[in-house]
């Protein structure tokens, strides 16, 4: 990969992370100049970031005025939702039917690591929620790691981004979320290795669609 690819990848990883995140509040316009000097990247590569986060539904850009953070609703909401939900569980079956013992073993990993954070007290929790945000993608993609449709794990990367931002939505939700989710990944972990897929797929929806239905309360 050549310089000028790499830095493109990479302003591209942290300007999403950084929406996902609400680094950048919905609808918020995104400045040129302050942005250039926070990445450290001139207006080229900038603009190439923003024009492929426009065409993953992140960004919104407006002729004459610019980009901005692409906005937020229930009714979006609900449409991600159910087109992700559709990913993963078709992504789970696959990799339920072609995942090995390295597959297996990697789950349990990051389930452990996962569940250091979730077993916290809330306010600990709290404290290590970047962590546990890259903790909680970790799971999520290795239970559809052996997959083997290429873009249906692109499809579902996608989507699982989108979830993300609004899940941000949740994060300050009162104590005992956390624990109900706890027991929720512990139990879609444990489906996934029976290698029952049907219940792994129900476990999977429930899980998703009770967040989603949170974050809707709280728009």
């Amino acid at each position: 990969m050549t310089r000028d690819r790499a830095e493109n990848r990479d302003v591209l990883t942290r300007l999403r992370t950084d929406i996902v995140s609400s680094e950048f509040a919905p609808e918020a316009r995104l400045k040129f100049a302050e942005m250039t000097k926070r990445y450290d990247v001139g207006v080229g590569t900038l603009r190439e970031a923003l024009s492929q986060l426009s065409s993953e539904g992140f960004v919104t850009v407006e002729a004459g005025k610019g980009f901005r953070v692409a906005p937020v609703s229930a009714e979006e909401l609900l449409e991600i939702t159910d087109h992700f939900i559709n990913f993963e569980k078709r992504a789970v079956r696959e990799a339920i039917e072609h995942g090995g013992e390295d597959w297996e073993t990697n789950i349990v990993a990051v389930h452990h690591r996962l569940s250091l954070i979730e077993g916290l007290p809330w306010e600990r929790r709290m404290e290590r929620h970047s962590e546990w945000v890259e903790r909680h993608r970790e799971f999520h993609e290795a239970l559809v790691s052996a997959c083997q449709g290429q873009w249906l794990f692109r499809l579902r990367s996608i989507m699982f981004d989108q979830l993300d931002r609004y899940r941000f939505v949740t994060k300050r939700t009162p104590e005992g979320m956390g624990g109900r989710k706890f027991e929720e990944h512990r139990d879609i972990m444990t489906a996934t290795l029976a290698r029952d897929a049907d219940l792994a797929s129900s476990l999977i929806e429930q899980h998703i669609r009770d967040t989603s239905e949170r974050a809707i309360k709280l728009l």
